[in-house]
């Protein structure tokens, strides 16, 4: 029999889609060995060697949340990293319901994003995030969001390389931007150091997005890596980009044929500041769940008060939990303030069934990201990362590889 620690919780079960009202988890050091009914586990062989750990009887289980697009949190920023900010930042992040992170950078000169990869591959390494997010610098002027338009490029595949160098092939995603000059090179050497592609900030029409999605989706589908994903990302759809117009459609609509064909996956930032909650709904009604990806875009504030912050080079202002740039123009967001459970909170206050929500911010990032077969789910063989939540969502405990944080 093995000597690691076992436990086990009774409480409903929310994963993968599904709801088990009277459920049972049972984890073994770092690994989920059991999920299912309380009868059938009850039922098994060995289940007395289980060490109860009690809740209450209004007690939901789910994964650990998984997001990929997130640029700071607890006053640090991931594009401008201190060692030990991070540190606190990815504990913070931990501790809030975010067991798995990718770290994401905005655009600056080659130089400090070559120096921040290389700190947040350390981390990576260490197994505290799950890798890196590269949102730049292969971005459009007019969509630039709270990124500054100095540091933006047509798309240099060597600059790609001298990426993947620093973060020591830690590297999981790209956004940028298809209208501009270079892109088919820029996706085969995207998917050749098996790194996602993701469509954003951009001003593309409808078909030249559709033609971008469709190129990576079969250099995808022919990489024939084992565990890599098959579908492109669209990083944080509506926001920098043009609205739909019935004449113009441009990228949102493109990107939400493509994703209701089950070609791409589109990421919400669902904090009800980027989007309307009339807006998340839709999403979700037109696409499904299993094509969204609900993340936070969290910049440095998120967990601290209103004040003035910074976004790579850019300087926030932080009111009323809304960041927006503090120079130039005052009304251009510039990230987001919600824990991705503040966000999966708002999604269903939006109208969204918890266990179609849960999927979005669990098993579809687990799988765009290479984990689909390690996180995302309340699985037998899965890391034993786990949420007890209340009848209100709010967050009562974290296990992250098994271990409950204090």
């Amino acid at each position: 029999m093995s000597t690691e620690q076992r436990t086990v919780m009774f409480a409903r079960l929310v994963s993968d889609g599904l709801q088990v009202t009277d459920g049972a988890l049972a984890i073994e050091g770092d690994r989920i060995v059991f999920a299912g009914n309380r009868d059938d586990f009850l039922a098994t062989e060995d289940a007395d060697s289980f060490t109860e750990h009690p809740l209450a009887e209004d007690a939901t289980l789910v994964p650990g949340l998984i997001d990929i697009h997130c640029h700071g949190a607890n006053g640090a920023d991931f594009s401008d990293p201190q060692h030990a900010g991070v540190k606190d930042a990815i504990d913070f992040l931990h501790r809030s319901g975010t067991t798995t992170v990718i770290a994401s950078l905005v655009s600056s000169d080659h130089e400090q994003m070559l120096n921040a990869t290389e700190l947040l591959a350390e981390f990576a390494e260490a197994g505290l995030i799950a890798g890196i997010h590269a949102e730049g610098p292969f971005l459009a002027a007019e969509r630039c969001g709270a990124q500054y338009p100095g540091f933006l490029t047509d798309p240099d595949p060597d600059f790609v390389g001298d990426l993947v160098m620093a973060s020591h092939g830690q590297l999981r995603t790209m956004t940028f931007a298809p209208e501009l000059e270079g892109t088919e090179d820029l996706i085969e050497a995207l998917v050749s150091q098996g790194i996602v592609p993701a469509i954003g900030h951009t001003a593309a029409s409808a078909s030249v997005t559709r033609k971008a999605l469709q190129e990576i989706t079969e250099q995808l589908e022919s990489a024939g890596v084992d565990g890599f994903t098959e579908r492109p990302l669209v990083t944080h759809l509506f926001n920098a980009m043009p609205p739909i117009h019935h004449r113009d459609p441009g990228p949102a609509a493109a990107a939400l044929e493509m994703a209701a064909k089950g070609h791409a996956v589109l990421e919400l930032i669902a904090d009800g500041v980027h989007l309307s909650p009339d807006t998340v709904r839709m999403v979700f009604a037109l696409v499904g769940a299993k094509s969204i990806a609900l993340v936070t875009d969290s910049m440095a504030a998120t967990g601290l008060a209103d004040g003035e912050y910074t976004v790579g080079p850019a300087k926030v202002r932080v009111e009323d939990g809304e960041a927006h740039l503090a120079e130039g123009d005052r009304q251009r967001l510039a990230g987001g303030t919600c824990t991705l459970l503040e966000v999966v909170r708002r999604t269903v206050a939006a109208g969204v069934p918890l266990v179609r929500a849960i999927i979005s911010a669990t098993k579809v990032p687990a799988y765009l990201i290479g984990l689909a077969d390690e996180a995302g789910r309340l699985h037998q063989g899965f890391v034993a990362d786990v949420l007890v939540l209340g009848p209100n969502l709010e967050l009562r405990q974290v296990f992250r590889n098994g271990q409950l944080l204090d």
